[in-house]
């Protein structure tokens, strides 16, 4: 994989495959019968508003896309968020913000929480096209939809949620598996699957998505398979860039890094102060 110039187009793809499999995403799980998770969607502008009623978690109550024209919508999007019950997140790309957008959050009861590592690399013609597997003893296939319990159960095991969430994973990812653009693999070790990993692909763009290794089966090359797997997945659809986003300095970031992937942006999180 070659490294490409970090440019304004570059982050502009980069963010926007982001958004586009996070809306899709979001999209199919609304599309449930009745809408059990309470989906709510909403643009502004430039920005889209994500919100879930049944699912308060910051990843699907989050502003994506505010940037310099965000000052004067901020209180529409608040009110926005207080109408589906809740409050969100701002996840801000550096290149696409300003300190008067910035102060404004913070006078609004917002502060920066974390950071979070946007990668990408270009796809070159034999990239990725060597195998993980011979010498790690880790084999990657692809995952069919009758596996989706399989799929939830490793998802949440390798996160770290309770397994009494695993009905929740699998109802919540099930419409996805025969959804255009979507991906789903699991890695095993000795015929037992320890990891799993998804893909999303939209306009020659390949998105990593989702990644996770049962605890006892860590630094065992498992996420290194799991890339190159489904690098070689996107280049044989003629994907010509390949997208992540990783926990800055996180295993997942070096994973990315092995693979070839470089740093395209540290974007950062903006939460509401906590109730003192």
């Amino acid at each position: 994989m070659n490294t490409r110039m970090t440019t304004p187009e570059l982050v502009e793809q980069v963010e926007n495959s982001e958004l586009v499999y996070m809306l899709d995403r979001m999209k199919a799980i609304q599309e449930r019968e009745h809408n059990p998770m309470g989906i709510a969607l909403q643009r502004f502008g430039p920005a889209v508003a994500i919100a879930s009623r049944e699912m308060p978690w910051p990843q699907f109550n989050t502003v994506k896309g505010f940037g310099f024209a965000g000052t004067a919508q901020l209180d529409e999007v608040l009110k926005w968020y207080k109408e589906q019950g809740g409050s969100p997140q701002f996840e801000i790309v550096p290149s696409r913000i300003d300190g008067e957008t910035l102060l404004a959050l913070a006078k609004q009861g917002f502060y920066q929480s974390g950071f979070h590592a946007s990668m990408a690399g270009s796809i070159a013609e034999q990239a990725g096209m060597r195998s993980e597997e011979g010498h790690t003893g880790v084999v990657v296939r692809r995952l069919g939809e009758h596996e989706v319990d399989l799929y939830a159960e490793l998802h949440a095991l390798g996160s770290g949620l309770p397994i009494a969430g695993k009905n929740h994973i699998a109802d919540n990812n099930r419409m996805l598996f025969n959804r255009e653009g979507w991906q789903f693999y699991a890695a095993e070790i000795d015929h037992i699957a320890v990891g799993v990993g998804v893909m999303h692909i939209h306009e020659h763009i390949a998105s990593l998505t989702f990644a996770a290794t049962l605890p006892e089966y860590r630094k065992r090359g498992v996420q290194a398979a799991l890339i190159a797997a489904r690098l070689r997945a996107a280049a044989q659809a003629g994907c010509i860039l390949m997208v992540g986003q990783a926990g800055y300095c996180s295993s997942s970031h070096r994973n990315m890094q092995r693979a070839g992937m470089s740093l395209c942006y540290t974007r950062s999180t903006w939460s509401r102060l906590p109730s003192m």
